[in-house]
């Protein structure tokens, strides 16, 4: 009863029978003034159900540090994700206090990246840092599982035909040498290749043998010289702000590696460059901005003048794909990058929150293609990259 007290709020004190005291009767009034308890909810306003936190930033820093105290940080970042959507509390993340207090995560920074230019000088240094914080642990969750996974994917994408032995693909190996199949002699002296029998003359399984590698296959090691061209397209309108987040991390981890060369574009209705930048992801965040609508055309079109070697580039196309420039013209590009060879993907997100909105007749344009389009972790993203890498199957999640 006590659980289903704070669940349902005040109305719900006479059906339960119980009044929170203590420290319940604190965690119910951050409860109420962020999701309120009416008895109809449905007949008030979003701010109505709300208005416990009032406009002033004070009042919102002390909500946000009550939080802290009752709650899990899982918990506290999805209730700082509802006070964002519910109260306009963007607004007051322009004071360097309230930045102090906030639990920052992906959401937070999509946030922030949204304020954009809105953004005073005094909180653009406290903005920074909550964003430095975020990509710090994004990288420390995914960087060495990317490297190593992908380095894999890179070795074993250049075949050798002198290999030493501990680079040996016996898998391929022994296929390619099948046909140097070589019976073993019979321990009685029988004829190894003889159905038969002797003791009996019933049948039997043919005997043992054994292939003669007369060619080795195996893994090529990953050099100094850049050997593939990775090309991350992202969307930058408003509802692709968790998938911008994860991006920039990646395109740095990616970059930071040698045999990979790594391009980062970011558009909405324009284009713009961001591959200089990657050494930084958070000066890549800072770059990008948010909103606004989508031309996923001209952005393929400038991806498609900068590929130089298409047998061997990657472009990860990652948008919701709801187009508002030329969609024939879209689907063409694809179609015309996937005919001169390049691996295409398209990631409909790139992040933790679900499925997303996305425009299914794309969708299935790009799958006529041979393109599969879905939504992806982060955590499986390296296992996609490297499957694009060795030009195999994409791990596409199942529905």
């Amino acid at each position: 009863m006590r659980r289903w007290r704070l669940v349902l709020g005040s109305d719900s004190a006479e059906s339960t029978g119980h009044t929170p005291e203590g420290r319940d009767a604190a965690m119910d009034r951050t409860l109420t003034a962020l999701y309120g308890g009416a008895k109809n909810p449905g007949t008030r306003t979003p701010a109505e159900r709300g208005a416990g936190l009032g406009a002033s930033a004070p009042a919102a820093a002390r909500w946000l540090g009550d939080i802290r105290t009752y709650f899990p940080a899982p918990v506290v970042q999805v209730m700082q994700r509802d006070a964002i959507e519910r109260l306009g509390l963007a607004a007051l993340l322009l004071e360097p206090e309230m930045l102090d207090a906030v639990e920052a995560d992906v959401h937070l920074v999509g946030a922030l990246l949204q304020l954009g230019g809105a953004m005073p000088e005094t909180t653009r240094e406290t903005a920074r840092a909550v964003v430095r914080k975020v990509v710090a642990d994004l990288e420390r969750r995914l960087a060495g599982h990317t490297r190593a996974t992908l380095t894999g994917a890179l070795d074993r994408s250049a075949r050798i035909g002198r290999p030493r032995h501990r680079d040996i693909d016996w898998n391929r190996t022994v296929r390619a040498n099948l046909k140097n199949w070589v019976p073993l002699p019979a321990a009685d002296g029988t004829d190894p290749t003889s159905d038969e029998d002797p003791a009996n003359g019933a049948s039997r399984a043919a005997g043992a043998g054994t292939v003669v590698p007369e060619r080795l296959v195996g893994y090529g090691r990953a050099g100094r010289s850049v050997r593939k061209e990775i090309v991350l397209c992202v969307d930058q309108s408003g509802s692709m702000a968790a998938s911008v987040v994860h991006a920039a991390v990646f395109g740095a981890v990616l970059a930071s590696m040698r045999s990979l060369d790594t391009r980062l574009i970011v558009f909405d209705t324009a284009v713009v460059d961001l591959t200089d930048q990657l050494d930084d992801p958070v000066d890549v965040l800072f770059g990008t901005r948010l909103g606004g609508g989508t031309d996923i055309n001209r952005a393929l079109t400038y991806c498609q003048a900068r590929i130089t070697r298409p047998a061997d580039t990657v472009v990860v196309l990652i948008s919701d794909l709801y187009e508002g420039g030329i969609r024939d013209r879209m689907i063409q590009r694809v179609a015309a990058m996937r005919d001169a060879g390049v691996e295409f993907v398209a990631l409909l997100a790139l992040s933790d929150e679900g499925a997303p909105a996305y425009d299914h007749d794309h969708a299935a344009a790009l799958a006529a293609l041979g393109v599969p389009a879905f939504a992806c972790t982060p955590d499986l993203f390296p296992e996609v990259m490297a499957a694009a890498l060795e030009k195999r199957p994409l791990p596409v999640p199942e529905r």
